[in-house]
């Protein structure tokens, strides 16, 4: 058995060995030699990485996820392959509780923030649509479509409120200072409030239990710039 050497930041992976992953594959040779009897690649992936798994006699499982409700259904075939589906339901009963309780809050308030969530920026891109419900949830509506390659113009014509960085496979080292370089967005409401925040980009990247942890804190956001627009 194997991981990726991003699984060690979302998930207790003890001591397996971690062999790059779906985007940078250093080596098929290793994952051979582990004689592994499934391959599971989540996104994102290279197509030629998963071209060169597939040139051997390997078992591919290919997962892309788009809504809450796929990773949830994900979550249920991985439980289900490895013959944990108890575990599984619980793991998803405990994620929905907790968006639910987050969601109870951001029910009271009169009006939704307008997001706009970035997973990477040269070309800007979106954060994925897993992201669109859990900003609907903590608050929030993302006013450009998720997951897609979009164009400053575009995003300073949606005008946000709100802009959050989690850019892959970075922590929390997405620069937030050059969102207010842009000469395009000097009239975006969350350029002028200085309504530019970074979260963990496993908190929003990772399609499973860390989504809780990104949830929690994009109600925070939305709980810090209400407040502050209540006591300029």
């Amino acid at each position: 058995m194997g991981v990726t050497k991003w699984c060690a930041d979302v998930a207790p992976v003890g001591r397996l060995p971690k062999l790059g992953d779906c985007w940078h594959l250093e080596s098929v040779e290793e994952i051979l030699r582990l004689k592994p009897t499934l391959v599971i690649g989540s996104v994102p992936y290279k197509e030629e990485t998963v071209a060169k798994l597939l040139e051997h006699p390997l078992n591919f499982l290919a997962m892309s996820p788009r809504t809450l409700a796929d990773v949830y259904a994900d979550i249920r075939l991985l439980a289900s392959i490895v013959g944990a589906a108890k575990a599984g339901e619980a793991l998803i009963a405990k994620m929905q509780g907790a968006l639910a309780s987050i969601e109870r809050q951001s029910k009271k308030e009169k009006r939704r923030l307008r997001f706009y969530c970035e997973a990477w920026p040269n070309p800007r891109i979106s954060s994925p649509p897993w992201v669109a419900d859990l900003v609907r949830i903590a608050g929030g509506e993302m006013i450009v479509p998720p997951g897609e390659k979009v164009s400053e113009a575009r995003i300073a014509a949606a005008m946000p409120e709100v802009i959050v960085l989690a850019w892959t496979a970075t922590g929390e080292t997405a620069d937030g200072a050059k969102s207010y370089e842009v000469p395009e967005w000097k009239d975006v409401p969350a350029i002028r409030g200085k309504y530019v925040y970074v979260i963990r980009d496993e908190w929003l990247n990772t399609p499973g239990p860390p989504l809780v942890h990104g949830a929690r804190a994009l109600r925070k956001i939305v709980n810090s710039v209400l407040n502050l627009r209540a006591h300029p």
